[in-house]
């Protein structure tokens, strides 16, 4: 009977005892790396920790510096802190706390609406998890058959957790257990709480704010940066949901399938179209604005809204002109490079900000000017006659993810500008401890409209999302609270729709290539949506910019 296995590690072979934990052996190799090992690539699928060797194979690491092994602490943290609240406040809160967003660093939970934190509740709380952690306690992983796992969320109260597993097509589900706190968590999780030494736990708001490590310093625990406008948007987000009566993936279906899916897309489209009318408000009572700049993430929405803004801004008397700042890109043979060397599409010395400064300069001062359009087959910069010039009513709605940068506009008046931020700051959850992340979202988005306007398949998107990300943390977040006005793209029902979009360009991405695990993750967590057709999506929604039919563009 074999009792040994021959695994291959960087091109050496070693041999380990039948039986043995991957963790086991990650633990021997742990000194060549910079950063704890979190999960293992075995064979090319990903394993955690706590998996037994069992077959030859062929090895590599995962540490918390790369992605997945990044969101492996994250998760499993988040279950170290609903254990310790459970343990601490009781099941009665803990049942209903939920992890509702993040703000950089910071993870904001929500606990019962009538429960006050205190000072002293925090400080126990931090003790516990660190307690737990200190002890090396494990975190058991248990495989439920389906309606065993249903029951027991039943019986402790959790029943977003009951109608997500509701439509699950497969007959059984991984439960996690921590010190007698039994949870469920979408994605990989860490062997035990020992891994878990870099947290904090601080009262912010009605709730806490779990503050965690980054991916570039997985060892450090950062200063937390409150961004008051932002969460004020997403707790404004959390609401619109509530008013839909759909907070969770389970929520979502239960609508697709009772015929309730057509009144939400009307419900969250005129929310939408409230809101934008407040900030055309907004911008109208201010005096004096001649440039509204529009910024924000890649596939957020921004060419839709700056659309939807205007025909808001019409009805105050302003005469509005959507100008897009893609369209003062440099042509591809002088775009630069990151460090990658591919072309950097994300950063502002891809613009052409001192052409795009004369032009807006001209037209402040009442000049005629030969607007520009950019052509992304041929990678060149066009003029096709498009003669501006600014009346007293007249106003730029400029967008473009470089438009919060005052060096974007940087020969402007100030009190010319109204600034706008737009992401898409998905207010939908899994379940009340599984948040799904706006990246995924905007993700989704992009591969899907990439495919459609730009011919691009969906490995090159995901490819280049690494890049336009680091993008995003450098030349966009640092400024979003410096806007007047924030605005939250998400849809509450686009996920449902992007499904039959996604999943076929998902599919075609082969196991050979890099992308391979990114589009295996997206793929697995569509299947907890029920997909529904595009057909009572109106054409001025953002979600058409996207998906196609949008009366703005094609």
């Amino acid at each position: 009977m074999k009792t040994e296995i021959t695994v291959k590690i960087k091109g050496k072979e070693e041999v380990y005892q039948i039986g043995m934990t991957y963790g086991a052996i990650a633990a021997l190799h742990q000194s060549s790396y910079d950063s704890p090992i979190a999960l293992v690539l075995a064979n090319g699928k990903i394993r955690e920790l706590h998996r037994v060797l069992n077959r030859d194979c062929e090895l590599s690491f995962i540490t918390l510096k790369d992605q997945i092994g990044h969101k492996t602490y994250v998760r499993s943290a988040i279950m170290l802190l609903f254990t310790a609240i459970d343990h601490i406040l009781g099941k009665e809160i803990a049942e209903k706390a939920k992890f509702a967003f993040t703000i950089g660093n910071g993870y904001y939970c929500h606990l019962h609406e009538d429960f006050k934190l205190t000072d002293d509740e925090i400080l126990r709380i931090n003790e516990t998890m660190r307690d737990l952690a200190s002890r090396d306690l494990a975190i058991e992983k248990i495989h439920f058959p389906i309606d065993d796992a249903m029951a027991l969320f039943k019986s402790r109260k959790m029943s977003e957790k009951e109608k997500l597993f509701k439509y699950r097509r497969s007959s059984s589900v991984n439960i996690y257990c921590l010190d007698g706190y039994y949870d469920y968590y979408y994605g990989y999780m860490l062997p035990s709480c020992g891994y878990l030494k870099y947290f904090n736990v601080i009262r912010y708001d009605k709730g806490l704010m779990l503050i965690l490590p980054d991916r570039k310093t997985p060892e450090t625990i950062p200063d937390f940066v409150p961004r008051e406008k932002l969460f004020k948007t997403l707790l404004m987000s959390e609401q619109w949901g509530e008013k839909m009566e759909i907070s969770t993936v389970g929520d979502l279906n239960n609508a697709a399938c009772e015929g309730k899916l057509n009144d939400m897309i009307l419900v969250q489209e005129a929310l939408q179209e409230h809101r934008i009318g407040e900030i055309a408000q907004a911008i109208a009572k201010r005096g004096g604005v001649k440039f509204v700049m529009i910024a924000g993430p890649s596939s957020s929405g921004k060419t839709t809204f700056s659309h939807r803004l205007s025909i808001q801004l019409r009805t105050y008397g302003l005469i509005p002109h959507p100008i897009g700042l893609d369209d003062y890109y440099l042509d591809r043979d002088k775009t630069p490079r990151d460090e990658d060397g591919n072309l950097n599409f994300e950063t502002l010395d891809a613009i052409d900000v001192k052409q795009f400064n004369q032009d807006m300069a001209d037209l402040l001062a009442g000049h005629v000017v030969d607007m520009p359009s950019f052509n992304f087959l041929t990678g060149k910069r066009e003029y096709k006659g498009d003669r501006k010039r600014l009346g007293p009513d007249d106003i730029l709605v400029v967008e473009g993810i470089h438009g919060l940068n005052p060096k974007t506009s940087h020969s402007l008046p100030d009190e010319s500008k109204f600034k706008i931020y737009i992401s898409c700051l998905t207010g939908l959850n899994v379940d009340s401890h599984n948040r799904i992340p706006t990246t995924d979202s905007r993700l989704l988005r992009r591969l899907v409209r990439d495919s459609r306007t730009r011919g691009a398949d969906a490995a090159r998107t995901i490819g280049m999302w690494t890049s336009v990300r680091r993008g995003e943390e450098e030349y966009i977040f640092p400024y979003q609270e410096d806007a007047d006005e924030m605005f939250n793209s998400a849809l509450i029902y686009e996920l449902a729709v992007l499904k039959q979009y996604a999943e076929p360009l998902l599919f075609q991405i082969s196991k050979e290539k890099e992308e391979y695990y990114e589009a295996k993750r997206l793929l697995k967590f569509l299947e907890y949506i029920i997909g529904v057709n595009s057909e009572n999506v109106p054409n001025n929604s953002i979600c058409r910019e996207f998906i196609g039919g949008s009366i703005f563009h094609a």
